[in-house]
């Protein structure tokens, strides 16, 4: 059986907005997290654990923020295709472990449902994936509220 691990990191800063994008759900807040899709920190680390598990480069090279099709677009869709990517290689997730670093908004009310918006796109058990939150204790870009960042770890397998 080959088992391949990948890893993947994002983070976009804070700006005024009406809400933040985080695994798929819109949190409320005064503010939004800053780019060029909807900016889904979340998804974007898995995205980018899943691509590199199989050496398939990163997120912006697969959907680089020069190209007008991906502006404002939901990371759901991106995750979906990275996902057919792993179908196309034969390749299945075993699971996914991620962090989320942020001061604000509070995270963990909202796990239950980032979960049930992923794990249909990942073809996973709930079990499978793991979403935790953490805050960097104000210390650092993240703890001055300037932005939101994840980690994510994947276990992926041959189908």
């Amino acid at each position: 059986m080959n088992i391949r691990v990948g890893h993947g990191f994002d983070v976009h800063s804070l700006v005024e907005g009406d809400g933040v994008w985080l695994g798929g759900v819109k949190i409320p807040y005064h503010q939004k997290l800053d780019g060029h899709s909807d900016a889904d920190v979340l998804i974007h680390a898995i995205c980018d654990a899943l691509l590199g598990s199989l050496s398939l480069r990163d997120i912006g090279y697969h959907f680089p923020n020069t190209d007008l099709a991906f502006k404002g677009i939901d990371s759901k869709k991106l995750l979906a295709h990275v996902m057919e990517l792993l179908d196309a290689r034969s390749y299945r997730i075993g699971n996914i472990d991620c962090t989320v670093i942020a001061e604000n908004p509070k995270v963990n009310p909202h796990i239950d449902a980032m979960l049930d918006c992923m794990v249909p796109i990942l073809k996973i058990g709930r079990d499978d994936l793991s979403i935790k939150a953490t805050t960097n204790e104000k210390m650092g870009y993240v703890g001055r509220g300037e932005g939101i960042a994840a980690h994510a770890t994947c276990l992926v397998m041959k189908k």
